[in-house]
């Protein structure tokens, strides 16, 4: 399925304006399972920190919703949100200014090729690594940007299931994924090759998690793929299965799992 252009389409509807915007921004907080498992771990890191400078790179900034959050937590919080696509990149810039969200900008990066030593606080990659072969190069990048202590927090698929795929003859779900999912220690070993000591590494999309993506993402994604027409049934499908989603996505989150089809890693310069 190719799922980019589900996502553009779907952006496209809400970015007619910054309410819309803002909108789509809380919808995705809502239902994206990762994101309450990353800002559990953004909250956990900011406690007692809002009122230091402080400079973050959202690697891979895709639509933004990361760094809106961010942005929003303390006006002294500096953030770089990079992007390999132009467009968004300027769209994005475009909305923070109507918004008046002066803390935060966004630029054009490649991050097999980006590197700014000692700069940041904190990096923040939310289902990045998954599209990029030359992962270590990355970890590399990332781990020359931070500032000594400086974390690295990390959201991917895992090998137990992520993307969808379960057995060695299924392909994603996602078919711009460049690999299905991590090995939990597979990506430890990645990230002491690039130069990180401490690490933590803990499993998402537990059993509550992978029913909640399902009824949230999956089965939506698929109705549209075959349909456009499904945009008009979309909001009262999620009516019916917005409850239960959120409910399983409270249960994953506050859950430690033993097995899960995402990864959630902290890693520190």
């Amino acid at each position: 399925m190719h799922y980019d252009p589900i996502k553009k389409s779907l952006g496209d509807v809400f970015n007619r304006t910054p309410w819309l915007r803002r909108l789509f921004y809380h919808l995705l907080d809502l239902l994206l399972l990762r994101t309450w498992h990353v800002h559990r771990e953004l909250r956990a890191w900011s406690k007692g920190r809002t009122q230091e400078q402080l400079t973050i790179l959202d690697a891979g900034s895709g639509y933004g919703q990361y760094t809106y959050w961010l942005a929003g937590q303390s006006p002294k919080w500096e953030i770089l949100a990079v992007d390999v696509k132009e467009e968004q990149v300027a769209d994005s810039n475009r909305f923070f200014r109507e918004i008046g969200r002066v803390n935060a900008q966004f630029a054009v990066q490649d991050l097999v090729l980006y590197q700014q030593p000692n700069t940041f606080d904190l990096a923040l990659s939310v289902d990045v690594m998954e599209h990029i072969l030359e992962d270590v190069e990355v970890f590399k990048n990332i781990h020359a940007s931070l500032k000594d202590g400086g974390m690295l927090l990390i959201s991917t698929p895992s090998d137990q299931g992520g993307s969808d795929v379960h057995s060695d003859g299924e392909t994603s779900f996602i078919e711009e994924h460049v690999r299905d999912g991590y090995n939990i220690h597979e990506i430890q070993q990645k990230l002491r090759t690039a130069g990180f000591e401490r690490i933590e590494a803990q499993y998402s999309y537990g059993e509550p998690g992978q029913i909640s993506w399902r009824l949230s993402m999956k089965y939506p994604i698929q109705l549209l793929g075959a349909s456009k027409w499904f945009f008009l049934l979309l909001p009262f499908y999620y009516l019916v299965t917005f409850p239960f989603c959120l409910l399983l996505n409270w249960l994953d989150a506050s859950t430690k799992h033993e097995s899960g089809t995402g990864l959630i890693v902290k890693a520190w310069k």
